[in-house]
């Protein structure tokens, strides 16, 4: 008999909602094994049950009022009838578990050595001394350079990356047999995702380590996991080895999740199209209209003397009536900086910004911006219509017929109902979130619109119908978009051109599959090298590839 190190079977779990003993049922009788050393991935969109069943193998419903059925057995230990002892040893022991958000799951008034150490002396009889010893290994294990001295810093003092680092440092610390990734590289870059991806194939292969990842992103599972476990609405719809499921998807559900996920196709042979560094010259305006911006020469400095940081370094671009200029670079780049200024919620330290042909300053005219997170952007105590409508008012329009009619409209265009006008955001899923958004950006009917990651939070279905609605948009209204994104997979789908930012400088520019196919700057090469492959083989030579140049 198999010695599996998880062992589920016919796990239910159902949360309590509205009345005394009312439950909805969030996941329905999945079962799965998993052997040390392997790795499984859970796949499916916000709501399928995914994060719900990861939870379980910890046994971290147990006091929140859900209900669970089934059998859970996780090194040989049954979750359900496990006493609080057992439940300790179990988690960080046996399992550990590394949550999407590293900066929620860390305290930010603690050094993160210190609670690297704390959870290792909670495990084990160590001394402090020791303890601390043992988190400045497992932080240099997990690259983090200069490990004894960053143990001392705070979590905000790390970057995206590195704080998601330290936490696969800390659930390392008491050197578990399982480790269970919840959406561990959601919001990272694609080469800090690679980076990760490849930190976790390196644990499994140097310390056999059983791996569970919890992803929607498709990608990111065919480049880590052995198996896939395709979920919806609390079921599984499909299970099998990574490369058969992905080559040959026998469920609708999954062949559709599939199709919705951006593709880059691969760069032909050849010299690039252009030298690197063009980006510095305005797209050539040969049907002789006007530009809708202008931007020349744009310059952003934060802070003062010593302190001072240029964000954006001497930006010069332009973007005509109906086209889509995407924007692409790392965290720190200098994207969503730029994209501030291109509407006028930043002013620029140096250079000129012109729209419609008319030098502007402070808010720009016929501009609108659909930010990152709508949650955030959207008052939660008001209703979503008067949200898009707050931008008619501020254009002086006053008749509340008129204006209600107006959102209703908008709410209608862009797949929402009229009658959601009084919901609050709350209400609504995320991609429903980011269509009021849009909605409210189009309110005073603008000729451009810049989108700073709109769909980086959202399931690849979802996404998929964000940017169709972005295109349906465009071709209708001839509206200029700029799209902000660290995901290259998505810019190439959605822009006619693109321009690559790197320490606040444009290092290429010009028609994306010119960019994409031939790319001429080796920092371009290396971002689309690091694009999360659906070809399990191709994404293990792309690792090694990478590990040569690491090494």
């Amino acid at each position: 008999m198999t010695d599996y190190l998880v062992d589920v079977t016919g796990l239910a779990v159902d949360f309590p909602v509205g009345a005394p003993g009312s439950y909805v049922r969030a996941v329905d009788g999945i079962s799965f094994t998993l052997e040390p050393g392997r790795a499984l991935g859970i796949v499916g969109e916000s709501g399928s049950g995914k994060s719900t069943v990861a939870a379980a193998l910890l046994g971290l419903h147990r006091g929140t009022g859900a209900r669970l059925a089934g059998t859970v057995r996780v090194g040989g230990t049954d979750v359900a009838a496990a006493t609080p002892a057992e439940l300790r040893a179990l988690r960080g022991g046996t399992a550990a578990m590394v949550f999407q958000d590293p900066l929620s799951s860390l305290d930010p008034y603690h050094a993160v050595g210190d609670q690297i150490a704390e959870v290792y002396r909670v495990h084990t009889t160590a001394s402090r001394r020791a303890a601390r010893a043992r988190a400045v290994e497992v932080l240099d294990r997990v690259g983090i350079p200069d490990a004894a001295r960053r143990s001392r810093a705070r979590p905000h003092e790390f970057s995206g990356g590195m704080r998601q680092r330290a936490l696969i440092a800390m659930a390392l610390a008491c050197r578990p047999r399982l480790l269970i990734a919840d959406e561990p590289t959601t919001a990272l870059d694609v080469t800090v995702q690679a980076q990760i991806l490849d930190l976790l194939h390196g644990l499994r292969e140097e310390h056999g380590l059983g791996l569970l990842l919890v992803t929607h992103d498709v990608g990111v599972a065919a480049e880590s996991v052995d198996a896939l476990l395709v979920m919806k609405d609390g079921r599984a719809v499909e299970r099998g080895p990574v490369g058969e499921v992905l080559t040959t998807p026998a469920a609708p559900y999954t062949r559709a999740l599939l199709a919705a996920v951006p593709r880059i196709p691969a760069a032909p042979a050849g010299p690039p199209a252009r030298s690197p560094g063009e980006g510095g010259a305005p797209a050539p305006q040969g049907d002789g209209t006007t530009p809708v911006l202008e931007a020349v020469g744009l310059r952003k400095e934060f802070g003062r003397g010593k302190r001072k940081v240029t964000a954006v370094a001497g930006v010069t671009l332009s973007l005509r009536p109906g086209e889509t200029l995407g924007i692409v670079g790392e965290s720190g780049s200098g994207k969503s900086t730029l994209g501030r200024m291109l509407v006028g919620l930043l002013p620029p330290t140096a250079g000129e910004l012109r729209h419609s042909g008319t030098p502007t300053t402070g808010i720009a005219p016929g501009a609108q911006m659909v930010f990152q997170d709508p949650a955030s952007s959207l008052n939660p105590r008001r209703g979503i219509g008067e949200s898009v409508a707050d931008p008619l008012r501020a254009a002086g329009e006053r008749d509340e017929a008129v204006i209600r009619a107006r959102v209703e409209e908008l709410l209608t265009r862009v797949g929402l109902e009229p009658g959601h006008y009084d919901r609050y955001p709350h209400e609504f899923s995320g991609g429903q979130r980011q269509r009021v958004g849009i909605a409210r950006a189009l309110a005073p009917r603008p000729r451009l619109i810049v989108c700073d990651e709109p769909v980086s939070a959202l399931d690849v279905t979802t996404q998929a119908q964000v940017t169709a609605l972005l295109a349906e948009l465009q071709r209708e209204l001839g509206i200029a978009l700029v799209f902000i994104a660290h995901d290259l997979a998505v810019v190439r789908q959605v822009s006619d051109r693109v321009a690559v930012m790197r320490g606040g400088l444009v290092v290429e520019e010009g028609p994306v599959d010119e960019v994409y196919g031939r790319p001429a700057h080796p920092y371009t090469r290396q971002l689309l090298d690091a694009v999360p492959a659906l070809d399990p083989e191709l994404a293990a030579r792309r690792r090694s590839a990478r590990q040569e140049v690491y090494a």
